[in-house]
């Protein structure tokens, strides 16, 4: 299964969430990472990939800011990374 796939259970999960704070996504994805009151890292494909996304609780809205692979994550800045459109512009449906 390629990383498209593990992002469209991931996303399929969280579109149904309506988590009120951190410690309630915390108990539906164990895995995540809580950086701040509004940005968490989610584990995707077995950690192989990183997904960095802004939450605000309140309006029940996620916006992803960043996806790599694990090696590519460990070179950023998770509290200051920002989503880059050249970054995405080129990706296709191939894994």
């Amino acid at each position: 299964m390629g990383v498209k796939t593990h992002l469209d259970a991931w996303f399929a999960e969280a579109e149904k969430a309506a988590w009120k704070n951190s410690a309630e996504l915390k108990q539906q994805f164990r895995s995540a990472s809580i950086v701040s009151a509004e940005r968490v890292v989610f584990n995707i494909k077995g950690n192989e990939y990183r997904l960095v996304v802004a939450i605000n609780y309140h309006y029940q809205i996620l916006l992803v800011i960043w996806l790599g692979t694990h090696k590519e994550y460990d070179r950023i800045d998770v509290t200051g990374v920002t989503y880059e459109k050249q970054r995405y512009a080129n990706s296709s449906d191939s894994d």
